[in-house]
């Protein structure tokens, strides 16, 4: 059954729209967005899809064909951080937000169906976030942007449902384009199209989902994002953006907290890795974003200590079988891995590491090929 006809079995008659709003897998560029810094993320083809329609009475209705349960009604009146709980906050929460900002966002019916993985790091829920912002900014005419909804988006995730993600994750929904990456600039928002299309150079870019999400991972986001800011203040700097990579062993040597020492050369080199990839691309030598990938994914595991075995495994086995390179990718301890690796060795590759996740009493990892496609748009 299709979104549309799911929306109209629900509440009666048909939606106004139907929007949908992609995943994300970040190439590189790993814990860098909340510090001012550079990332470079491309959307999936997996999608959260939403049927929508206006409401003038302020009531809001929420649906989800992933959740078991019905309909939640709610208040847009009586909307308040951590008041939605579960996934009918996301959706909640962007509403709070368009109204906190002032846009008069009355109400609305929502159903939502989503093809992108939970709990692989993906961003299921920026996906969700997105899909709605953009549904509610036209049935409503509020003419924002679409830097300016995915701010929204983040608003609603860090101040209503209550994690402190950055802007990345909204940014790479709302404005992806299909076969390229985003240069995303984090402390200003600008942006750009960096033409990627591995299919074409004969790679193909395959995400690992490990389908574990260790518990360790809860409060590590928000610590290390405390640690980075604690390093940027004791060097003086606004963020850890402004500290360049030639400068690094002079910065390293001010600092005596060996923890924040780690997480500096960590987003610090990162943000170089991200520069190295688009100049790489630029001169279109794929194959050599391969050995960047591998050195992402040991600054994550050593320096920031984002890791876990899984995705560890991942990496070593892929790079072993003739991977040209891999990392973990997004917030780490479980989650999603990326492997580049020439087309006419991906099954290969893929069985090594089904095999080894065997060989190690793991199960079975999911690997599909990430796509660089299309960002949030109305179908």
């Amino acid at each position: 059954m299709t979104a549309a006809a799911a929306f109209e079995a629900l509440y009666g008659a048909a939606p106004d729209g139907v929007w949908a709003a992609p995943g994300r897998v970040n190439l590189i560029g790993e814990y860098t967005d909340f510090n001012d810094g550079f990332v470079l993320p491309l959307a999936l083809p997996h999608t959260t899809v939403a049927a929508v329609s206006r409401r003038d009475d302020g009531v809001l209705r929420l649906h989800s064909a992933d959740v078991d349960g019905g309909i939640v009604q709610l208040s847009v009146d009586s909307l308040a951080p951590l008041s939605g709980g579960g996934w009918a906050a996301y959706p909640a929460g962007v509403v709070w937000a368009l109204r906190e900002a002032g846009h008069p966002v009355t109400g609305a019916d929502v159903h939502l169906t989503s093809t992108v993985p939970t709990g692989a790091g993906l961003s299921s829920s920026a996906a969700l976030e997105v899909a709605v912002a953009l549904a509610l900014d036209e049935l409503f005419g509020l003419g924002l942007s679409r830097p300016a909804l995915a701010r929204l988006a983040q608003r609603a995730e860090n101040a209503f449902v209550g994690v402190p993600c950055g802007v990345m994750d909204q940014m790479a929904a709302a404005c992806a384009v299909e076969g390229h990456a985003l240069h995303l600039d984090t402390r200003d928002l600008s942006y750009r199209q960096i033409p990627f299309d591995p299919a074409r150079e004969g790679l193909r870019l395959l995400v690992v989902d490990t389908r574990v999400k260790h518990t360790l991972g809860d409060g590590a986001y928000a610590e290390r994002r405390a640690g980075c800011e604690a390093g940027a203040r004791a060097l003086g700097a606004r963020a850890l953006r402004d500290v360049s990579a030639a400068h690094l062993p002079e910065a390293l040597a001010r600092l005596t907290d060996g923890t924040v020492q780690r997480y500096v050369r960590h987003v610090v080199t990162d943000n170089a890795r991200v520069e190295r990839t688009i100049a790489l691309l630029g001169a279109g030598d794929v194959r050599a974003v391969g050995p960047v990938l591998t050195e992402g994914h040991a600054s994550l595991r050593d320096d920031l200590r984002v890791s876990c075995p899984e995705l560890d495994l991942v990496v070593g086995t892929a790079v072993a079988a003739g991977a040209l390179g891999a990392r973990m990718t997004g917030g780490g301890f479980g989650g999603s891995a990326l492997v580049l690796v020439d087309a006419d060795r991906a099954d290969a590759v893929a069985a090594a590491v089904t095999g080894a996740f065997a060989g190690a009493g793991y199960a079975a990892p999911g690997i599909f090929p990430a796509v660089p496609s299309a960002g949030a748009r109305r179908l």
